[in-house]
């Protein structure tokens, strides 16, 4: 069993800057794809921003422009780069990894508050 272990959540300013990290409690397969998801009150969960082993990143609209996304093979961690946010980025943040030939394989973090105050 693999644990992602979470960090950089917080409160910020609207237009400010966090940094969110996520490491793997063990080595994690170049078949796993890495990410992040967030759920916001009252919302569904939805994708942030993931990354295949080999650098391939999926980025939504509302993250294009304003979120980055790397992933070190070394460390198993994946870091998620948030800039110019906003109120609507409130939520929590959930670090994922997931086979990418079998998605029944799925990790999930315990997941990471994020504030954006006006």
């Amino acid at each position: 069993q693999v644990q992602l272990v979470e960090s950089g959540g917080g409160l910020v300013q609207s237009g400010g800057s966090l940094r969110l990290s996520c490491t793997a409690s063990r080595p994690i397969s170049s078949h796993f794809v890495m990410g992040w998801h967030r759920q916001a009150p009252g919302k569904e969960r939805e994708l942030v921003a993931s990354i295949t082993s080999s650098g391939s990143i999926t980025l939504p609209d509302f993250a294009k422009g304003r979120f980055t996304i790397s992933r070190d093979h070394a460390t198993d961690t994946v870091t998620l780069q948030m800039n110019y946010l906003k109120p609507e980025d409130t939520a929590v943040y959930f670090c994922n990894a997931y086979n990418h030939y079998d998605e029944t394989l799925q990790y999930w973090g315990p997941g990471t508050p994020v504030t954006v105050s006006s």
